[in-house]
């Protein structure tokens, strides 16, 4: 897919406009992973809890400098059967849509998205490819690789963005995206978990990946790979199961011996002294004690809809 209006240069009245992207989408999140990495809690409070992390990020971060839009989420249940390989296709394809046209509304050079899981990074990378053309790589910091297809065994949407963001997704979402970004400007940063069925396709579509050990004590593979790309510009996903689940767990997967926070944190800075950093994705938050906090307070009286009795 080719962008049909590429900007390499970035040039137009909005290259000041840094975009804040809220979207809390949890649809993308398998069922079975879901019950497998979170089965301390029913089925509906685990995949819902990318809506609370999203809030709570958007709560904890510094204010934003810049626009700030909603993607349209839904929380109802409707849209989450399977088809072709993909669970929950129907409600992806709409809310895909509909955070498109917010971004599109704005017209950003630089969009920092806070998620939901990791499918969030699609429609803001793929707008950037289509502005940046070839001079945008893409860092993907994550346990996983995120390149499985409506082939894997595994349907669940946010472990095909990668697969997505370079061209080779299910064709009805492939459809909606303005630009894809080369498999061989894209790095999976702190892999270390994948399913066998899925792997293969990191070495035949040309992706470049980089387990926790070699980027232990220096950044300067990732570097020599990303100077070697002659890429200017980077957008940057930071999925939080790539810290080391043994210091703290942060996201729905839970990984031990990946990145620690500080490995995490000096690569970043080290990829932003480098080139220019025009995007950001911070996916993947399962905020278990604040979880755990709702389901403790549910019923209690003052907190719940009013009731008959409230009005005698």
């Amino acid at each position: 897919m080719t962008c049909l209006d590429p900007s390499p240069t970035g040039d137009s009245d909005h290259d000041d406009v840094h975009l804040r992207l809220i979207w809390p989408q949890w649809q993308g999140a398998g069922k079975s992973s879901v019950q497998a990495f979170a089965p301390e809690f029913p089925l509906d409070v685990a995949r819902r809890g990318y809506s609370v992390g999203t809030a709570i990020l958007e709560a904890v971060l510094p204010p934003h400098d810049g626009p700030t839009a909603t993607a349209p989420v839904t929380l109802s249940d409707q849209g989450l059967e399977e088809h072709g390989g993909v669970e929950a296709k129907a409600v992806i394809l709409d809310q895909l849509a509909g955070a498109l046209r917010v971004i599109r509304e704005q017209d950003p050079a630089r969009i920092t998205t806070l998620g939901g899981e990791c499918s969030v990074s699609v429609a803001p990378f793929t707008e950037l490819a289509c502005r940046y053309g070839d001079d945008l790589a893409v860092v993907w910091i994550d346990a996983h690789p995120d390149i499985g297809t409506p082939k894997s065994e595994y349907p669940g949407y946010h472990a095909m963005a990668v697969a997505t963001l370079t061209g080779h997704g299910d064709s009805d979402v492939q459809e909606l995206l303005p630009a894809n970004v080369s498999p061989d400007r894209v790095a999976l940063v702190g892999l270390h978990s994948w399913t066998e069925d899925d792997f293969p396709n990191v070495a035949e579509w040309g992706i470049r990946s980089f387990g926790p050990d070699e980027l232990r004590t220096s950044t300067e593979p990732l570097l020599n790979w990303l100077a070697a790309t002659g890429c200017s510009r980077v957008a940057v996903h930071f999925d939080l199961d790539a810290i080391d689940s043994n210091e703290v767990v942060l996201a729905l997967g839970i990984e031990p011996d990946g990145l620690t926070s500080a490995q995490a944190r000096r690569i970043v800075k080290d990829v932003e002294g480098a080139v220019d950093i025009v995007g950001l994705t911070i996916a993947e938050f399962i905020p278990r004690q604040v979880m755990h906090l709702q389901q403790l307070l549910t019923g209690f009286p003052l907190l719940s809809a009013r009731t008959a009795r409230d009005d005698l």
